[in-house]
């Protein structure tokens, strides 16, 4: 195995059990007090992304740079670029990885894969977490959250977009059985700075290696 393959596979390989969407947990009964579950839609550039639904070659075909990052016997970082042809396991999930927008602003992102073993091009984008602080708002406009750039987007208009979310002056987030939202903003200015959108997967974490 060479050292590419290597650093792709230490993402973080864990068996998934996957209800499909909108399925009750084996766990509980929903409760009928639950508020509905919307998709959110990410954009990067002229990409429209659902989680547990677009592909990661979706990304790699509008040029963006999927990578994944291994440390070295020296205690270096280095980072790789993925192989959209990998082969991936079936019924996994991979995280660790990062998906470059500009040169300052990446997101990182992590996939799965279902009943099949797939390449790595056709595993489903899983959750996608944006940290923003300190970006320029010609890098944020290429970022979108529902429809809105995330350089438009402040706390006010968020609560406006998102009146199921819960939170305070600085946070907001939901918390589904399904999906997973969270949105940080700044303290002064109440710009949005970080957030994320996750479609949840019952992962078995113990059996990671």
């Amino acid at each position: 195995m060479n050292t590419f393959l290597r650093a792709c596979l230490t993402l973080c390989a864990a068996a998934v059990l996957f209800s499909g969407c909108g399925a009750q947990e084996e766990s509980g009964q929903a409760s009928e007090a639950e508020p509905e579950e919307i998709l959110y839609p990410v954009r990067i550039e002229e990409n429209e992304i659902c989680v547990g639904e677009t592909t990661v070659q979706t990304l790699l075909d509008d040029g963006l740079v999927v990578t994944v990052s291994e440390m070295t016997d020296q205690n270096e970082l280095v980072q790789y670029e993925v192989d959209p042809e990998m082969e991936l396991e079936a019924n996994s999930y991979y995280a660790g990885g990062s998906v470059w927008i500009t040169d300052h602003v990446s997101a990182s992102i992590s996939f799965v894969t279902k009943e099949e073993s797939v390449r790595m091009g056709e595993a489903v984008i899983a959750c996608l977490e944006f940290d923003m602080a300190g970006a320029e708002d010609a890098e944020l406009a290429k970022i979108a959250f529902n429809g809105v750039p995330v350089n438009e987007m402040s706390r006010e208009k968020a609560g406006e977009m998102f009146p199921d979310f819960e939170g305070d002056d600085n946070v907001l987030f939901f918390y589904g059985s399904d999906y997973e939202y969270y949105m940080s903003f700044d303290a002064q200015e109440k710009r949005l700075v970080s957030f994320s959108a996750a479609r949840k997967y019952d992962v078995d974490w113990s059996s990671e290696e």
